[in-house]
Protein backbone atom coordinates (compact mmCIF):
# COMPACT_ATOMS: atom_id res chain seq x y z
CA UNK A 1 0.00 0.00 0.00
CA UNK A 2 1.26 3.42 -0.69
CA UNK A 3 -0.67 5.84 1.37
CA UNK A 4 1.00 9.71 0.67
CA UNK A 5 -0.55 12.89 0.51
CA UNK A 6 -0.77 15.07 -2.28
CA UNK A 7 -2.88 16.41 -4.72
CA UNK A 8 -5.06 13.72 -6.15
CA UNK A 9 -4.89 13.41 -10.36
CA UNK A 10 -8.05 15.60 -11.89
CA UNK A 11 -8.90 16.86 -8.61
CA UNK A 12 -8.93 20.62 -8.68
CA UNK A 13 -9.08 21.49 -5.80
CA UNK A 14 -6.54 21.59 -3.07
CA UNK A 15 -6.51 18.36 -0.79
CA UNK A 16 -5.63 17.49 2.92
CA UNK A 17 -4.95 14.22 2.14
CA UNK A 18 -4.33 12.04 -1.31
CA UNK A 19 -4.13 8.39 -2.14
CA UNK A 20 -4.32 6.06 -4.90
CA UNK A 21 -3.84 1.93 -5.59
CA UNK A 22 -3.72 0.51 -8.72
CA UNK A 23 -5.64 -2.72 -8.54
CA UNK A 24 -6.07 -5.62 -10.61
CA UNK A 25 -9.16 -6.22 -12.75
CA UNK A 26 -10.05 -9.18 -11.18
CA UNK A 27 -13.28 -9.79 -8.28
CA UNK A 28 -10.69 -10.06 -5.65
CA UNK A 29 -9.72 -6.81 -6.17
CA UNK A 30 -12.68 -5.48 -4.54
CA UNK A 31 -11.29 -6.67 -0.93
CA UNK A 32 -7.75 -5.31 -1.81
CA UNK A 33 -9.72 -1.94 -2.30
CA UNK A 34 -11.61 -2.13 1.18
CA UNK A 35 -8.21 -3.39 3.15
CA UNK A 36 -6.62 -0.16 1.53
CA UNK A 37 -9.33 2.19 2.34
CA UNK A 38 -9.74 1.30 5.88
CA UNK A 39 -5.96 1.39 6.35
CA UNK A 40 -6.07 4.95 4.33
CA UNK A 41 -8.68 5.97 6.17
CA UNK A 42 -7.22 5.35 9.82
CA UNK A 43 -4.21 6.80 8.97
CA UNK A 44 -6.04 10.26 8.20
CA UNK A 45 -8.02 9.76 11.83
CA UNK A 46 -11.69 9.33 9.69
CA UNK A 47 -14.24 8.17 12.27
CA UNK A 48 -15.52 4.75 12.07
CA UNK A 49 -19.26 5.77 10.59
CA UNK A 50 -17.82 7.12 7.27
CA UNK A 51 -15.30 4.61 6.97
CA UNK A 52 -18.18 2.20 6.91
CA UNK A 53 -20.07 3.79 4.59
CA UNK A 54 -16.90 4.55 2.62
CA UNK A 55 -16.24 0.90 2.04
CA UNK A 56 -19.74 0.04 0.65
CA UNK A 57 -19.03 2.70 -1.88
CA UNK A 58 -15.62 1.70 -2.60
CA UNK A 59 -16.82 -1.79 -2.84
CA UNK A 60 -19.69 -0.65 -5.05
CA UNK A 61 -17.01 1.05 -7.61
CA UNK A 62 -14.49 -1.05 -7.61
CA UNK A 63 -17.22 -4.02 -8.46
CA UNK A 64 -18.94 -2.04 -11.42
CA UNK A 65 -15.64 -1.07 -12.61
CA UNK A 66 -14.63 -4.96 -12.78
CA UNK A 67 -18.13 -6.10 -14.28
CA UNK A 68 -18.58 -3.10 -17.10
CA UNK A 69 -15.06 -2.11 -17.63
CA UNK A 70 -11.79 -2.72 -19.03
CA UNK A 71 -8.81 -2.47 -17.34
CA UNK A 72 -6.38 -0.66 -16.17
CA UNK A 73 -7.86 0.06 -12.67
CA UNK A 74 -7.21 2.60 -9.98
CA UNK A 75 -8.58 3.51 -6.97
CA UNK A 76 -8.16 7.16 -5.81
CA UNK A 77 -9.33 8.10 -2.30
CA UNK A 78 -8.79 11.84 -1.50
CA UNK A 79 -9.57 14.18 1.76
CA UNK A 80 -10.74 17.47 0.03
CA UNK A 81 -12.29 19.22 3.49
CA UNK A 82 -11.86 17.64 6.71
CA UNK A 83 -15.76 16.42 7.02
CA UNK A 84 -15.18 14.91 3.23
CA UNK A 85 -13.51 11.46 1.86
CA UNK A 86 -13.38 11.37 -1.75
CA UNK A 87 -13.28 7.89 -3.48
CA UNK A 88 -13.10 7.61 -7.34
CA UNK A 89 -11.92 4.72 -9.37
CA UNK A 90 -10.53 5.08 -13.04
CA UNK A 91 -11.16 2.38 -15.66
CA UNK A 92 -9.77 1.64 -18.89
CA UNK A 93 -13.83 2.27 -20.71
CA UNK A 94 -16.71 0.12 -21.24
CA UNK A 95 -16.44 -2.92 -21.79
CA UNK A 96 -18.40 -3.28 -25.11
CA UNK A 97 -17.28 -6.63 -26.26
CA UNK A 98 -17.99 -9.04 -23.96
CA UNK A 99 -19.96 -9.94 -20.76
CA UNK A 100 -17.59 -10.18 -17.62
CA UNK A 101 -17.24 -13.78 -16.06
CA UNK A 102 -18.48 -12.14 -12.57
CA UNK A 103 -21.62 -10.71 -14.25
CA UNK A 104 -22.17 -13.95 -16.03
CA UNK A 105 -22.31 -15.61 -12.72
CA UNK A 106 -24.71 -13.44 -11.13
CA UNK A 107 -28.89 -13.84 -11.10
CA UNK A 108 -30.83 -10.78 -11.96
CA UNK A 109 -31.64 -10.22 -8.42
CA UNK A 110 -27.88 -9.53 -7.68
CA UNK A 111 -27.45 -7.04 -10.32
CA UNK A 112 -28.40 -3.55 -10.25
CA UNK A 113 -28.19 -1.97 -6.45
CA UNK A 114 -25.00 -0.32 -6.41
CA UNK A 115 -25.86 2.69 -7.45
CA UNK A 116 -28.68 3.37 -5.44
CA UNK A 117 -26.19 1.92 -2.35
CA UNK A 118 -23.94 4.88 -3.51
CA UNK A 119 -26.83 7.49 -3.67
CA UNK A 120 -27.99 6.49 -0.15
CA UNK A 121 -24.43 6.68 1.50
CA UNK A 122 -22.96 9.72 -0.60
CA UNK A 123 -23.22 13.59 -0.13
CA UNK A 124 -23.17 13.56 -4.04
CA UNK A 125 -21.11 11.38 -6.75
CA UNK A 126 -21.01 11.35 -10.57
CA UNK A 127 -18.65 10.12 -13.78
CA UNK A 128 -17.03 11.72 -16.69
CA UNK A 129 -15.36 10.36 -19.60
CA UNK A 130 -11.28 10.54 -18.83
CA UNK A 131 -8.40 9.96 -21.56
CA UNK A 132 -8.52 6.40 -22.54
CA UNK A 133 -11.25 5.59 -19.81
CA UNK A 134 -13.92 6.59 -17.33
CA UNK A 135 -14.04 7.78 -13.75
CA UNK A 136 -16.55 7.43 -11.32
CA UNK A 137 -16.67 9.34 -7.82
CA UNK A 138 -18.54 9.56 -4.72
CA UNK A 139 -18.02 12.20 -2.27
CA UNK A 140 -18.69 10.42 1.45
CA UNK A 141 -19.27 13.10 4.74
CA UNK A 142 -18.29 12.68 8.01
CA UNK A 143 -21.35 12.18 10.45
Amino acid sequence: MNISPGEHPGQRDSCHHSAACPLEHRPESSRAARGFTRATLSVWNVDETTVDNALLVVSELVTNAIVHALPPLTLHLSQPAADVVRAEVTDGGPNRTQRSSLSARRSPEECGRGNGIITHLTATHGCRAEDGGFSRWAEIGAS
